[in-house]
């Protein structure tokens, strides 16, 4: 039987805030750090120490359900949950970093997209396509709003382009339980599935594909691919439904850069 979709009170969005910024944090930090040759073990280092030693935080991937690292690190056709290895980022790579941090039993979890070196015009696409359906699913957040209206924004903006979405794996409601209700579809019809209350916590996290959505996972039990091969792409923010809309919980602490802002 499903879990009851929580409610966050004030000083809950507070924690959940403080949580979620420090997991944006890692993703400002490492940035720098991803370039042609490095690998994504190294990357997985500098995110593990910087959570440990300078955020005094928990990395809440580690052995989460056996997962071995504290990032996920899924290039090119790796849709989710790639695992760190000694793997060597090439110039024109895409990679999706995805951080989950706990600060005083709250989790922040939150990716992005990241270019190594110059990605193809069809990358480049993909990734902002992801980023604008990842902003359009955001801003139809709102009390009275539903889950479906949140979806639908999200394929508008991908079918648009002729991508994808995978559907295999969606945003979940987030706070003291890591994954935890609802569950997030990244399609669906408006006006169809959750009403949206004030209070409500979730991430918003669609997997675009630039070819057909069908998935793989690869014998190491976490890897997840496009089986065409075809490139994908992701980003995913914690946001909460506030009494006149929502609230982004893991803002960029270097704003938006190039990409068009969440208001």
């Amino acid at each position: 039987m499903a879990r009851k979709v929580s409610i966050k009170s004030a000083a809950d969005i507070d924690m959940a805030r403080k949580a979620g910024a420090l997991a944006a944090e890692v993703l400002h930090m490492i940035a720098e750090h991803v370039r042609p040759g490095v690998t994504t073990d190294e990357l997985d280092r500098i995110c593990h120490d910087y959570i440990v030693n300078v955020q005094k935080a928990i990395p809440a991937n580690v052995g989460y359900h056996g997962f071995p690292k504290t990032i996920c690190a899924s290039a090119n056709h790796v849709i989710c949950h790639g695992i760190p290895s000694a793997k060597v980022l090439k110039n024109g790579d895409i990679l999706n970093i995805d951080v989950a941090v706990i600060k005083d039993g709250w989790f922040g979890d939150t990716s992005r997209m990241y270019y190594v070196g110059q990605p193809s015009p069809l990358a480049r696409r993909l990734v902002e396509t992801t980023y604008e359906a990842t902003r359009a699913g955001i801003m139809a957040v709102k009390p009275g709003a539903t889950l479906g209206d949140v979806g639908h924004a999200i394929q508008t903006v991908a079918h648009r382009e002729h991508f994808s979405i995978v559907r295999e794996y969606c945003g979940h409601g987030i706070g003291q339980i890591y994954h935890d209700e609802p569950q997030v579809l990244h399609y669906g019809r408006p006006g169809e599935g959750l009403v949206l209350q004030p209070g409500m916590m979730f991430t918003i996290e669609p997997m675009i594909n630039a070819g057909k959505p069908q998935t793989k996972q690869l014998p190491d039990g976490w890897t997840v691919v496009t089986k065409d091969r075809s490139l994908s792409a992701q980003w995913e923010h914690m946001v909460v439904v506030t009494d006149t809309g929502y609230e982004v919980l893991t803002p960029w602490p270097d704003g938006f850069g190039s990409y068009p802002p969440i208001p």
